[in-house]
Formats: structure tokens, sequence, C-alpha cells
């Protein structure tokens, strides 16, 4: 989930920038456990994919110790090298008692079970950074610091941010949206906590999330991260079926834009933006290129019912039309005849003749648990396609940006 921190595909230009680790956990030969702690958020952002958030659905310590025992006592099923730890809402960090409680359990069990994790686990959030500097969550910072990734999420300059990402408030619950008026965004409590965020963690990146109504501001909102010390700017389009006729030429030109300010200002040096790659928009070979993109049913998440997913995505709060794809629960353990659909995923079994063929294929992404939602079947190997003008625009407008930074670069005599 994304940012479930699920690992972005970001590709830095300045080789300094490229950290390396022999870290399983960084190298993607980890296996993602995630712990849906609570449903509920401060926030309502009208993009979110998370239909169901409520107030009323917390995880229990109960619940949490026993999928953690169901884990560790089943090693031998998930012999991944590392493990990533991952905790996500609604807002994580509205739980922190309960989230230091299960990290203080994970370290002692791990470590008294001789668990070939211990020593190689990362404690993984994604937050809207609201309450990220209370004392509880910089005590538990603190604590737990030499294994933790945390992102906040800000979306760019207050007006795009503000845009979006609104305070709940009581009569959301019950249906009643707000006004535009009497909508109160949340940037000015969240971009307070950057600095302390970025002096804990100065090589994280932060996600934006693109709709159509914030097309316009793609631009401004980059350069803006950039200038708050954010080096690292993961973006993506919500892969929901919202794109208006036009936004494709909308962003288009915004990326052109956003790759002239990059190349003029020469923050290709020290900065990073995902929507730029030389990894992208080429055809791919159902033989040599047909990995799944995304990881649902390699990953494990666990709701406050106890229930296990393949994917917070198939958790019935992230679900628009379809019933939940529960694979298990904590009593009964993982079904794998319900897990056994996803290990036979790859990028053609559920694409189009359209998709396999395209010309721009590389880098065209999707999310499992929106195929699934989408579908006119109960069925995952039906790929949505809502996206496919958004990632044709991006793709001539990476090769913009390529074409201006090498010859930019040729003419000055620099390399990359």
């Amino acid at each position: 989930m994304w940012w479930e921190l699920q690992w972005y595909h970001v590709f830095v230009l300045n080789k300094d920038m490229i950290y390396k680790s022999n870290n399983a956990w960084q190298s993607g030969m980890a296996k993602t456990i995630t712990f849906i702690v609570t449903k509920d958020c401060q926030l309502a952002c009208k993009y979110c994919y998370l239909v169901g958030k409520n107030s009323k659905e917390r995880m229990s310590w109960e619940v949490a110790k026993a999928a953690i025992d169901y884990i560790l006592d089943h090693e031998a099923d998930m012999p991944e090298e590392s493990v990533v730890w991952d905790f996500i809402g609604g807002e994580p960090f509205l739980e922190i008692d309960l989230i230091d409680h299960i990290c203080d359990y994970l370290k002692k069990e791990m470590f008294a079970r001789n668990h070939h994790w211990f020593n190689s686990y990362r404690f993984s959030f994604s937050t809207n950074g609201i309450n990220y500097g209370t004392d509880k969550v910089q005590q538990f910072i603190k604590k737990n610091r030499d294994h933790l990734s945390i992102g906040i999420t800000i979306d760019g300059t207050k007006q795009k941010h503000d845009l979006n990402r609104i305070w709940k408030t009581k009569d959301m619950e019950r249906g009643v949206m707000p006004t535009p008026e009497e909508e109160k965004g949340s940037y000015d409590d969240v971009v307070k906590n950057i600095p302390l965020w970025l002096s804990q963690f100065p090589h994280a990146g932060t996600k934006v999330t693109i709709s159509s109504a914030d097309l316009p501001y793609i631009k401004d909102s980059v350069l803006h991260l950039y200038s708050l010390g954010i080096h690292e700017v993961n973006i993506n389009c919500v892969f929901e079926d919202v794109w208006n006729e036009g936004d494709d030429e909308v962003f288009e030109q915004q990326l052109m834009s956003l790759a002239d300010a990059i190349i003029d200002g020469k923050y290709y040096r020290d900065y990073a933006c995902s929507f730029f790659s030389e990894h992208l928009g080429k055809p791919m070979d159902c033989e040599l290129q047909n990995g799944n993109w995304c990881g649902a049913g390699k990953m494990l998440a666990i709701d406050a019912q106890g229930n296990f997913y393949p994917c917070t995505r198939f958790a019935q709060y992230s679900l628009r039309n379809k019933k939940a794809w529960i694979i298990g629960n904590i009593h009964d353990g993982i079904n794998k005849n319900r897990l056994r659909p996803f290990l036979t995923l790859d990028r053609c079994t559920q694409s189009t003749q359209q998709c396999i063929d395209c010309e721009v294929a590389e880098g065209c992404a999707w999310c499992q648990g929106e195929n699934y939602d989408a579908a006119d079947t109960p069925t995952i190997y039906q790929r949505a396609t809502a996206i496919c003008k958004m990632h044709k625009a991006r793709v001539r407008a990476n090769n913009y940006y390529w074409n201006k930074l090498y010859r930019k670069l040729e003419k000055e005599g620099e390399t990359l």
C-alpha cells in the first residue's frame, strides 16, 4: 500500500544518491507483514482508496499477539531472508501504545526463538505526519531507530495538499460532507514536523498522490518538496477510474514543465523524482519480462478481527464493489487454496492483448486489489486499465526529459 512502505522503484540520477546495501529487506527479498492497527484517521483525504474507514475498528493486543505467534510458529512457510513489519491504518500513530507493545514483543520473540528474521527486520510506517512530534511517537523512534523506516505524506504546496488532504469532521461518519468553504486542510499541521523528520531520517522520501483535481499543481509541488529538503519524491497517479477527458494532456504539460525546471535548475544532481526513469516506455516480452508488478499474495495483512489477507487492498474497508478476499485467520491459519491464485499471477495472464502488445508497456503499473475491485467478475486476472492514458502521457514527457537532459550534458561536457 503502496505507501504501504512498499518498495517504490525510484531511479536516482546522481550516483552518490544510490544507497546500496546488502540488507535483504532493501533488495526485495523481504516478507512484508502488515498490521491494520486501526481504521480511523484524523483526515478524510478525497482520493483515499480506504472507503470503509471508521473510528470503531481497532486492533486489540490479543489479536496482535495471536497473529505474531502464528507467523513465528510457521517459520518454514515464510522463508524470506528478512521481514518488514508494516503498520497502517487509517493513521497508524493513533495506536502508538499498541504498536510499541507489538514491536517489543516481536523483538523479544524473534530473539527467544532464534528466528532467522532476528536482526534482519524493519518496522515500517506511512503516516500523515500529524502526530509525528508527540512524545510517545518520539520515544518509540528513539527506541527503535536502527530498524525503522517512516514516510510522511505531504502532497506538495499548501494549495495542492489542502485540496485533498482535509481534516475529518464528526458529520462525515454520518455521510454529511462539508462544503468547500467548510473544509480545513492539514498542510500546516504536517509541514511543521518535516524538519524533525528529516533530521532523524535525512534520506527519507515522501509519496505524492495525483488525482484529476490537482494535476495543475504537479510541477510547483515537486519543487516545493525539494525546497523543504526532501530529496526523494515518489509520485503516483491513483489507479481508480477517476480520470476526465483532457487530464492526460494537462498531466503531460505539467511533467514537461517539471522536466524543464529540474534540468534548467540542475536538480537532477541531488534530487530524485520517480516520474522520470530511463527504464520506462519500452515494449515488454511475455517470456523475459513477465513478472507481476504487484506483490499481493507474497505479502500478508492482518486486520482487527484477526483475518489474514494477501494485501491490505483486499480487506473490506478497501473495496467499493467486491467482498473481502480473506485467506485465513489467527485461529485457523492460512488457507493456501485461497492464496493459490496469487501464486500464478504474472503480467501476461492478467493483461489484455492490447496491453501485452503495447509499445510503451514498461513501467505501466497496476494494483492487484484495484484489478479485483474493478473487474466485472470476482477475479484477480482482469487488469484494470483506467491509468492507461496517464501512463502514455508520462512516457511522452519522460522521453522529452531524457532527450533534453542528455543534450544538455553533452553540450556542457558533463556525465551523470
